[in-house]
């Protein structure tokens, strides 16, 4: 098929959510959808492409996914997946090891601790960078996977009333997918302990793009009104002293708080899971984290074709045109 693809994510970095658009959106939504119906062979669309994976921070679902989703494109994979094992235990700056490394790679998948830290690398990079997380300022990728997975669930985003759960202060995943949020006509309520709120920024921001959202004490008091329950754990990683000392009870949700569910209610979570997502759990009809976990794959290697695959390769394969959030 002869689709015209816009070059909007073509050999650029994709750093946070903050410029993204509908149109953005829907084309990776497209191109995702196309992927996980089986629709499309994408071997061969990273076909001489070396992406470097570099994790100075522990990971599981995005690294793998990530890497995963390189090889069925047809890439190649170097990097590592521990910050320990590399020179920055030497004193390297990740400014020189950017340098480095984008001598040697196509694009560089990049997760720092360091809030900021990511922006700040693409700067020294001469090839496109992809935020695999930075403290707990952004994770983008994970933010379309969650919107892909809310639109796969409810058949639509503008409408939605999405309940957000736990970690409000320190959580990536969250703060990016506010972000993301506010280009939809969405509802938000948010559960959490009064010590870790959302950021004044993101509640401004909210504000200003007229987006209502409200505080609750206890999921009970919304769960019969969402349709999306969006839970994290506490990021104790990123606690402050006050905080530690201070640490917040664990909102746990139980099989009897979702019989008052909506029956189109999910639960989405970014995984890894603690003790405010037990086991149990797992087996009722509003589950489907362990799907939106899959669904990264689809989404990353949407996103890595589109960047990386010149367009009109791709406009030969799929047509992007549909499934349009």
């Amino acid at each position: 098929m002869n689709i015209k693809l816009d070059n909007s994510f073509y050999l650029e970095h994709f750093l946070d959510c903050q410029a993204l658009t509908k149109t953005a959106i829907n084309q990776v939504f497209s191109l995702a959808a196309n992927l996980k119906a089986n629709k499309i062979n994408p071997a061969g669309w990273l076909n001489g492409k070396i992406i470097a994976s570099c994790f100075f921070e522990p990971s599981t679902r995005t690294r793998l996914s990530f890497e995963s989703a390189i090889y069925r494109l047809g890439g190649q994979v170097i990097g590592f997946s521990d910050g320990q094992n590399t020179s920055s235990k030497k004193g390297e700056t990740i400014t020189d090891a950017i340098k480095v490394i984008s001598t040697y790679a196509h694009a560089i998948i990049l997760r720092q601790p360091e809030s900021g830290g990511v922006k700040k690398a693409s700067l020294y990079s001469s090839v496109p960078v992809i935020n695999a997380g930075d403290g707990q300022n952004q994770h983008p990728t994970q933010t379309l996977i969650d919107i892909f997975t809310i639109n796969e669930t409810q058949n639509q985003i503008d409408g939605c009333y999405i309940g957000i759960v736990g970690d409000l202060k320190y959580s990536r995943t969250i703060h990016s997918l506010i972000e993301a949020l506010t280009l939809f006509n969405v509802r938000l309520a948010f559960v959490c302990p009064n010590n870790l709120q959302l950021p004044a920024e993101l509640c401004a921001l909210l504000n200003q793009h007229n987006i209502p959202f409200s505080y609750h004490n206890r999921v009970e008091d919304i769960i019969d009104q969402i349709d999306i329950l969006y839970m994290t754990r506490l990021q104790t990683e990123r606690f402050h002293a006050d905080d530690a000392s201070n640490q917040p009870p664990v909102e746990v949700l139980t099989p009897e708080v979702l019989g008052h569910a909506k029956a189109n209610l999910k639960i989405l979570h970014p995984l890894p899971r603690q003790a405010e997502l037990p086991s149990a759990i797992d087996n009722t009809p509003c589950a489907y984290y362990f799907q939106q976990a899959a669904n990264g794959l689809f989404v990353r290697q949407a996103l890595l074709a589109l960047i990386l695959t010149p367009p009109e390769i791709l406009a030969q394969s799929v047509n992007v045109s549909k499934g349009h959030v």
